[in-house]
Order: structure tokens, then sequence, then C-alpha cells
């Protein structure tokens, strides 16, 4: 039974019993009660009422930010370099990205075409020289440029 329902057959119940404002002051103390019940189980009824459409909209909204955090999780997917922060080399001149991965640590490296002309980058994760050969391709007829730490560049020469 809700809380309206419960004043509703308390106020039957006074009815009932004939409990009136003219009968005693007994009666119309209990009589304000009743009334004052009442108002309380509006307001309250007012309140649910007001909760409900809030989670309903609530809701909404949870739904509509999760489709935009989907559809940014997708973009930031389709970078070249998957690199999620602002520092992303293809993020703003769809400037060429390269990637390798160290010999050293065996984690992916990405480095834009500058990095590339300096000939070298210090790998971000291990902190080895990994170099890049920009005369020769790589002999696998791919037509790119492949990176080499040092220590594979002295055993070739050896």
């Amino acid at each position: 039974m809700e809380i309206l329902e419960k004043v509703a057959y308390l106020k039957g119940l006074a009815d009932g019993m004939e409990l009136g404002a003219e009968t005693s002051k007994e009666s119309k103390l209990l009589l304000q009660m009743l009334d004052l019940l009442e108002d309380v189980a509006l307001e309250i009824q007012d309140m649910q009422d007001i909760q409900d459409e809030l989670e309903e909209g609530l809701d909404a909204v949870s739904d509509d930010l999760s489709d935009v955090e989907s559809y940014i999780y997708e973009m930031e997917d389709e970078c070249c370099c998957g690199d999620d922060d602002d520092a992303c080399c293809c993020d703003e001149d769809d400037e060429v990205c390269y990637e390798t991965v160290c010999p050293n640590c065996e984690e992916q490296v990405i480095f834009d075409e500058d990095t590339l002309e300096e000939g070298y980058i210090l790998c971000p994760n291990c902190g080895k020289k990994l170099e890049f050969d920009l005369e020769g391709s790589c002999g696998c007829g791919c037509g790119h440029h492949h990176c080499q730490d040092e220590d594979d560049d002295e055993e070739e020469e050896d």
C-alpha cells in the first residue's frame, strides 16, 4: 500500500468513528494530523515523480555519452600510431608516421619524417639508440627504410 492510500484509509477510519471538528479537542487534533499526513504524502509522491523523471533523463544522457565516447575512441583507433595523447605525430599536418619495433626492448616506436631524416632516435621505452639507413633500402622490396640499432651496424661491418 502506498503512503497516499494509507492516509486515505486513516481518514476513512476517522470518518467511521465520526470524529468531527465539533466533537472534542482531541478529534480536532487528530483531524489536523490526518490533513498534515495527507500533505506530506502528496509532497513525497511529487518528489518520487520528479525523481523518476530525473532518472529517465540521466539514463538518456548516459546513453548519449556512451555513444560519444565510442565515437571518440574509434577515431583514436584510426591514428596510424595509436598514440592517444596530444603528442601524436599525425594530429595536425597529416604528416607521415613511421613505426618500428625496438630490437632491444621489443616495444613499438613511432616517429615522424623529421626524425627519420636525422638518422636516429632514442627508444622512448629503453633509451637505446636506433639508427636509420637512408642510403639504401632494406632489401625486402617494400621500399621503406627500416631501423637498426648500433650493435647491428657493428655486426654488419665485421
